[in-house]
Parts: C-alpha cells; structure tokens; sequence
C-alpha cells in the first residue's frame, strides 16, 4: 500500500515504468521510506536529492510516487539524443540541462514553468554522482537555490543510501541480488527565507542558499549511515574532476 495516494493522471510513461520496472524494483530491493509524508501533497516544489548512482532517478520515482506525486527530473541533455530514450522522457515531462551552453537558461525557465504550474522537480544538486571517497555528498550546483528563490516554493531536503550497492557508481550491471536496502529520508524545508528580498540573487546568495541545501541533505545522509561526514565537502573543481569523468572503476 502507498503511504499516500497519487492524485493525478500518470500518463502513459509512468504507467509503464508502474508495469515494468517498480515490479523488478520491488522485487530486488527492501525499501526504508522515512517522513515521506513531509514531501507537499500538492502545490509546487523542489526535491533535493544527493546523488550516489545511474539507478537513483528510478528510486526517487518509486519514492516520490508512492507518496502521491510524480517528479519531474532536470536531466542531462545527451540522454535525449537516443531516439526512443529520449521521445519517453519529453512524454514523461523531463527538462533536458545543457550544461556549460546559452541553452541551459531554456532548462532553468522550464524549471520555474513547471514549479509555477504546481510540478514536483527532482533535483540532483551536486550535478553528477558523488566522487567523494566515501560517498558523502559534495559541493553542490545553483540551480536548485535559483528555482527556489525566483518562486518562492519550498525546497525538500532527501536523503539516500543504498542506491550504490544496487549499482555501483559508474558500473554498468547491477547487482541485484541479495536483495538490497534502499534507505530514503525527507528532512523539513529548507529555511531560505533571509534570501527572498536578493532581486536577482547575487553570486554570494546563491552560494549560501546552496550550501544550506547540501548541509540539510549530509545531515540526513548522516542520520541514514550512522556517520559523520567530513568536515571540508569534496569539490569537484577545486580536485580537477570533469562532471562526466568517473572517479573511481566502474564494476
């Protein structure tokens, strides 16, 4: 049984991944959902997510659907190109990103678009999977603090683990059994408010409006592992690592 009931029409993207992919999902995984009652029932907002595999938008999707609402994923532009990859995710309402390209502020104005129209957008602020050592989340990107302040939504801080034992960062085959534990859990939203009156926002702003997301998604992340994470986030640029390079070998 869902803890909450969807109510809207899902369309025919997401009754096919109900058909084919939650059963395999179901079936390889033990799911751990926590206050996922605490993500709006209605209305528009942003969830913000840390980011440990390829399979974290299909573990999102189960979570967020199975507490009444369908997400709308900011997604990296190459996975449209596939023909039939990408006609399924323009039909389940996904933003194709352009990163590093004039074309990416079409994917920020279609972000706010679908937050003013009462859509939940699914955000992965760091980017890209994780190249931490341990997996904590890393510094993260702007967008999410954009889109939050430009509509005044409320910002869901989620926390992950688990994703990374059911595929391996950057591995091309699952592991899938014994089945695995998914471990999800929402955190209240995240105070931005001392920044609303910033009209446009300034490079400064943004940058403490972000890091006050990724500190609300470590300390679930913490709460989940039991861990403390490190005292200095691992930041991508400053360690020379390509958004699209892996880090570490892919199983």
């Amino acid at each position: 049984m869902r803890p909450r009931k969807l109510d809207q029409p899902r369309g025919w993207t997401f009754t096919l991944g109900a058909v084919i992919l939650k059963p395999l999902f179901l079936l390889t995984t033990k799911r751990d959902w926590i206050d996922g009652l605490k993500i709006p029932a209605s209305g528009g907002c942003v969830l913000v997510i840390n980011h440990l595999s390829h399979v974290d938008p299909l573990t999102a999707a189960v979570f967020t659907h199975d507490h009444g609402r369908l997400p709308r994923y900011l997604a990296k532009s190459g996975l449209f190109r596939n023909r039939f990859l990408g006609h399924f995710l323009r039909s389940a309402g996904q933003i194709p990103v352009e990163r590093s390209s004039a074309n990416a502020a079409g994917a920020y104005a279609a972000a706010v678009a679908a937050v003013r129209a009462g859509e939940c957008i699914v955000i992965y602020p760091e980017g890209t999977i994780t190249r931490d050592p341990d997996l904590w989340p890393m510094t993260g990107k702007s967008g999410a603090a954009r889109i939050a302040l430009e509509t005044g939504c409320p910002v869901i801080p989620v926390g992950q683990w688990g994703a990374q034992d059911l595929l391996a960062p950057y591995a091309r085959k699952p592991d899938l059994f014994p089945r695995k534990a998914i471990h999800i859990k929402v955190g209240d939203p995240v105070d931005l408010s001392d920044f609303a009156d910033a009209a446009p926002p300034g490079a400064e702003a943004l940058a403490s409006a972000t890091e006050r997301i990724m500190s609300a998604i470590t300390e679930l992340v913490e709460d989940l592992r039991g861990e403390r994470a490190p005292a200095v986030r691992y930041d991508m640029r400053k360690a020379g690592a390509g958004d699209d390079h892996p880090r570490r070998e892919a199983g």
